[in-house]
């Protein structure tokens, strides 16, 4: 199994205009080998969470990405397409290391 390439998208204020304005900075990060599938995975007939996110596709990080947190960044596929990343997304290994994938990452679409 192999996956795909995506772009992490990560923004932080750079300052404020005359105006008193935010000025942002992009960092973009290119990470290989994520598996992305459509949907939530864990009910396929129910992809609405709790607090009305919808989830449009889910990606499952490779170990190899040194983690670091997703909060607030968006992700760019393969085919163009970017999401939102939902929630803070964390690392799962409890002593298992079955796959090369260890985090799961929902993913809304841009609003």
């Amino acid at each position: 199994m192999r996956g795909e390439t995506v772009t992490i998208i990560r923004r932080s204020k750079a300052g404020e205009d005359p105006a008193g304005g935010t000025l942002w900075s992009t960092m973009e990060e290119t990470v290989d080998d994520v598996l992305v599938a459509d949907g939530s995975q864990s009910d396929s007939t129910e992809q609405t969470m709790p607090d009305g996110v919808t989830v449009a596709r889910t990606a499952y990080m490779p170990r190899a990405w040194a983690w670091h947190s997703l909060k607030g960044c968006r992700m760019r596929l393969a085919d163009g397409t970017e999401y939102e990343v939902v929630g803070d997304p964390h690392p799962y290994d409890g002593g298992l290391t079955p796959t090369r994938w260890h985090m799961v990452v929902q993913l809304t679409a841009m609003k």
